[in-house]
Order: structure tokens, then C-alpha cells, then sequence
């Protein structure tokens, strides 16, 4: 597989970070289907592993976390066994995002039992220095995972949102019930009520269904390997972070949270690449080349 060069590369990712569709990144920018989703992988993980080590020793006041549903392959109800080894059925992104910088400070792509709440929250308390408020949904594998996280030094409320019955018009499916109400529940510390909010991060979630392809819903745009999306997830995460300006701070959050000076451009994503190295064929091709020339 020969490498794309620099621009090239810059044109299949801000392809990908637009919400298009691999097969429709291969239309518009005529690489090479294996190319596209070699390249995906790899950003993927130079993204996540940037983010490990560089989003850190934030100063976080208020912290909301929430899960994110989507599925790889099909639906859990709809996995043969086999398929579900492999990683098919439903997936759930955690995220937790700074509700005064905007800054996704953690994310995990996983499932949505306590085990993957424990390292989440854990993630999350890593990457947080000083006291901190968090706020989650009523999903109640949160309880142990922040208290197991974050000690006794947190200040931790759950957000339960009430949803009325249903309405009987056709779309009711593919929409929630009507919200009418919210119960607030002091979980440890002392919570300020006036900061006990999911919005950031549900507002976040849309932006992430807005932007990539395989969270948008009744297509088939979906996630066919379970790896594939979490390169995906990383790679959206980091340009959320360090690249995009936020409309309300004017500035990119990472900048806001002190940990970037400049907006990141995409040519600076693409060098997180490690350098291309070269086959031991395309080397034998040169020198034969090169002998080639010689003799003539």
C-alpha cells in the first residue's frame, strides 16, 4: 500500500471529522478504501494516546459525566454469539467534559456495567487535581465508581430526569418521552444545586452524532469493528479538543483549560503520525531502478 503524503492525508481526515462516511471520503478523495481505514486506526491511536498524556493535572470545579449509547455490527438483541465474541452489539461511549472549559477530560468506549463505570470514573479522577463536583444521570453503577474514584474528596449529585408516558403518534420510537421533571439526589459532600446539570455533556453527545457518521441513527453508516470506533471516537475527541473553536469561548477548550496556546490545525493532527516507514520491496524497486539507469 503506497502512503498518502501530507496533504492527502490532511484531505481523507478533515473528511472523517466532517461526519463522512469512509466509502464516501474513498468518492471524494479517490484513496483507497484499505488506505482510508488504515489511516483512521492509526490517528486513532495517536489521538488517544496524546490525550493520555496530555490532558492532565486539570483544575476541574465542575465535572458531568454521561453515557452514550450506538452499536457495532447490529443490535445486542440481534448478535448471534459469535458475533458478540467478536464485539458486535450495542456500545457505550462514557465522556465527561469540564462544564467551564468544555473540555472532554475522559472518555471510554465500552460497555455499560460497573466495571467499565470503575475505570472510567478512575480515568477521570487521574486526570483532576483538587476537589471537584460531579454530576451524573441515575445509571446506578456511577454510585461506587465515583465514590471508588474520587475518595471522599468530591462532591457528587445525580441528576434523575422524569419522563412522562409516551405519546402514540408513529415517531414515538425513534424519540424519547417528553422530560417533566428532574429529581436531584446528594449523593457525597455538598453539592451546589445551581451546578447540578447534565447539559454540557448532553450537549456534547449531539455534537458527537452530528459529527461522526457511525453515531448517526437509521443508516448504515454504523461501526462494523468495535476497534474501527474507537479510533474514531479518539480521533473526534481530539480535534473537539484541540482544533475546534467553541462558539461560546471563542477559543478551542484546550486552550481554555490552559493546556494548548494556539488552535491546532489539522496538518498538526497529522503529525502526532508516526513517520512512514519503508517497505524492503519498494527499496528493492529503487535500486533496481537505479541499476536499470546505470546499465542504460
Amino acid at each position: 500500500m503506497n502512503c498518502l503524503d501530507s496533504d492527502r492525508r490532511a484531505q481523507v481526515i478533515r473528511c472523517l471529522i466532517e461526519g463522512c462516511s469512509i466509502r464516501a471520503t474513498v468518492r471524494m478523495t479517490g484513496a483507497a478504501k484499505n488506505t482510508v481505514a488504515k489511516l483512521l486506526a492509526d490517528m486513532g491511536c495517536a489521538c488517544a494516546e496524546h490525550h493520555n498524556r496530555h490532558v492532565r493535572d486539570l483544575r476541574v470545579r465542575r465535572l458531568q459525566c454521561d453515557e452514550l449509547w450506538s452499536f457495532v455490527g447490529c443490535k445486542k438483541k440481534n448478535a448471534s454469539p459469535d458475533q458478540k465474541a467478536e464485539g458486535w452489539g450495542d456500545v457505550w461511549t462514557w465522556v465527561g467534559i469540564d462544564a467551564d472549559t468544555k473540555l472532554v477530560v475522559g472518555y471510554l468506549v465500552g460497555g455499560r456495567d460497573s466495571g467499565w463505570a470503575h475505570d472510567f470514573m478512575e480515568d477521570c479522577a487521574s486526570r483532576i487535581r483538587g476537589r471537584v463536583q460531579v454530576t451524573t444521570d441515575a445509571h446506578r453503577a456511577y454510585l461506587e465508581a465515583v465514590e471508588g474514584a474520587f475518595g471522599m474528596d468530591v462532591d457528587y449529585a445525580m441528576l434523575h430526569k422524569i419522563y412522562g408516558a409516551p405519546s402514540d403518534e408513529e415517531q414515538r420510537r425513534y424519540s424519547p418521552a417528553k422530560c417533566i421533571g428532574c429529581d436531584m439526589k446528594t449523593v457525597l459532600g455538598n453539592p451546589n444545586p445551581k451546578h447540578v446539570s447534565t447539559s454540557y455533556v448532553e450537549r456534547q453527545n449531539l455534537t458527537v452524532r452530528m459529527q461522526m457518521r457511525r453515531f448517526t441513527r437509521l443508516t448504515n453508516g454504523f461501526s462494523k469493528k468495535v476497534d474501527n470506533h474507537r479510533h474514531a471516537v479518539a480521533l473526534h475527541y481530539m480535534h473537539y479538543n484541540f482544533c475546534r473553536i467553541h462558539q461560546t469561548l471563542r477559543v478551542t477548550p484546550a486552550m481554555e483549560a490552559g493546556i494548548a496556546n494556539h488552535i491546532w490545525s489539522v496538518e498538526e493532527l497529522i503529525a502526532l503520525l508516526p513517520r512512514p516507514t519503508v517497505r524492503p520491496s519498494q527499496i528493492d524497486q529503487e535500486l533496481f531502478r537505479k541499476a536499470l539507469g546505470e546499465s542504460a
